[in-house]
């Protein structure tokens, strides 16, 4: 079926494919809150939210879902999926409410998974808000946090559980989360849920739950490898597109500017002067980029702060506050803040870097020009880089649409580079950037004249009464032993003084009587 016609559903109730307009879903199915059945808790936290008209893909997978279908849900960003899957699941979940406080009577029977930390945060938000007046439970886990107070919670029993896949393994692994009465699995961002960096945690994950379940799958953009890999996780599924594949939305503005490397924070300043920006998400590609990107503009006067995958999660929530609540202007960030974020009137998404895979340029701009209101997307294309060229073309591929690649006209020329004049001044230049300050003139002096020796100043004159210095060299000392035995030191040694022994007495002569009487006493002892 084609784009613009009623709603059909297939015969047979197999796959089927819808698409819808919003001028023609009107006369196909309710747009209104207030003409779903919902109860009455439920009813009465949409209008405590102030939702009164459904949005497309609401109006079209609510209904669907309350029929216990699965389905794969594609829509531009900001059109609000969130609601499309979490009003049905409660609505079928408030058969099972209670108001008992054994864990046993709240078993986990959802299970929603998201790729980032921050937007499982924002969804986990989201549902509670929605079962406020209910006594069911939602908790969320994600990882760079405390596991004792999630596991705490996840021991008192909850009914709705919003989680990362890494960490959801975590408390599988450690018998905190028992999944064995999960009615219904949501992904969200399917697309990157089902890329080959998550695939393999999803699929642990889903070895866990029961074979006979409900699975809802909704995105902004499918890729057809990503749908032939998803048809094999759904079961006679329904295919919801309330837009052509990966487009983009209507109301936001999207240029595209050839801007030499070193240009292009120069030229970030001089378009958020021209159009008066208050705010806006600046995306890079790379995390060491992200925190040098955001030194400079902080330098230079805008109050900037980072979100990047190498902040602590604190780090990370403290940023996305600071921007939510208006104390930050401009939001440099990676790829971790291009899904999902739903951050109300922001006016404007800056590619700083041009994006390596294009359906990252489709989630970026959707951070902008969100529930219907007009957005500003800007695309720096490196005017020197090959690449980013080819990104550029990849992108236009991608949404099948052309994009202009526009020259981008300063106001002032200026040479390129960084300049001081040796004391690190600056001044502020039209446009905003850093202007080097104009050098003081400096005058120059002739340095005093140094007295002379006049010994310096006489000619070169030989000695003719000594011998050339070749001719008189000392004969080299003969070494009695070989070059590589090192001679013997000479110590000086403390040495003990031995006692040297006192002469004997010489016999004293004998006597005359004494020698005459001698023989006689020989003879007597003989």
């Amino acid at each position: 079926m084609r784009v613009g016609q009623p709603l059909e559903r297939a015969a047979g109730g197999g796959f089927c494919l819808i698409y819808a307009q919003s001028a023609t879903i009107g006369r196909c199915m309710t747009t209104s809150f207030s003409e779903l059945k919902l109860a009455a808790p439920l009813a009465r936290a949409v209008a405590d939210m102030g939702y009164e008209n459904m949005t497309p893909i609401q109006a079209q997978a609510i209904p669907v879902v309350l029929e216990g279908r699965d389905v794969m849900g594609a829509a531009q960003t900001g059109t609000g999926k969130t609601a499309a899957f979490s009003l049905p699941l409660l609505q079928r979940l408030m058969q099972h409410e209670n108001a008992s406080t054994s864990p046993a009577r709240h078993p986990v029977r959802a299970l929603v998974l998201l790729p980032t930390r921050e937007l499982a945060d924002q969804v986990a938000q989201q549902i509670k808000l929605y079962s406020k007046h209910t006594q069911m439970r939602c908790a969320v886990v994600f990882g760079g946090m405390d596991m004792k107070p999630q596991t705490a919670e996840l021991k008192k029993g909850v009914e709705v559980l919003v989680a990362t896949p890494g960490r959801l393994l975590d408390h599988i692994e450690a018998k905190n989360a028992v999944l064995n009465q999960v009615e219904y699995v949501v992904l969200d961002e399917a697309d990157r849920m089902l890329d080959i960096g998550f695939l393999p945690d999803l699929q642990r994950i889903l070895s866990y739950l029961p074979k006979q379940r409900t699975t809802l799958l909704f995105s902004a953009t499918f890729s057809p490898e990503i749908k032939r890999l998803a048809s094999s996780y759904l079961q006679d599924p329904v295919t919801i597109e309330v837009a052509r594949s990966n487009e983009t939305a209507s109301t936001v503005e999207q240029h595209f500017y050839s801007v030499v490397e070193d240009d292009k924070r120069r030229a970030l300043h001089q378009v958020l002067k021209q159009r008066g920006i208050r705010q806006a998400f600046v995306f890079v590609n790379s995390k060491l980029g992200c925190a040098r990107l955001a030194r400079s503009l902080e330098r230079e006067g805008l109050r900037t702060t980072a979100l990047h995958g190498d902040k602590s999660q604190d780090e990370r929530l403290k940023a996305l506050e600071a921007f939510k609540s208006g104390e930050v202007d401009l939001l440099v960030c990676t790829d971790v803040a291009a899904r999902g974020l739903d951050i109300k009137d922001v006016p404007a998404v800056f590619n700083f870097d041009v994006p390596f895979n294009a359906e990252d340029y489709v989630h970026r701009i959707g951070r902008t020009g969100r529930a219907g209101a007009s957005g500003l997307a800007v695309s720096f294309v490196g005017l020197d880089s090959r690449n980013d060229a080819r990104l550029a073309a990849d992108i236009e591929k991608l949404v099948n649409k052309k994009m202009e690649l526009e020259p981008f006209e300063f106001e002032e020329q200026q040479p390129r580079g960084r300049f001081n004049d040796g004391r690190r001044l600056y001044n502020e230049g039209g446009d905003g950037a850093p202007q080097p300050a104009a050098p003081a003139p400096r005058q120059y002096r002739s340095p005093a004249a140094a007295s002379r020796d006049p010994f310096f100043d006489k000619p070169y004159e030989s000695s003719t009464d000594q011998p050339p210095a070749w001719e008189n060299k000392a004969a080299a000392p003969v070494r009695a032993h070989s070059m590589n035995i090192k001679p013997k030191r000479k110590i000086a040694m403390l040495l003990k003084a031995m006692p040297v022994p006192a002469p004997e007495p010489a016999p004293a002569p004998a006597s005359a009587s004494e020698s005459a009487s001698s023989p006689a006493s020989a003879e007597q002892e003989s």
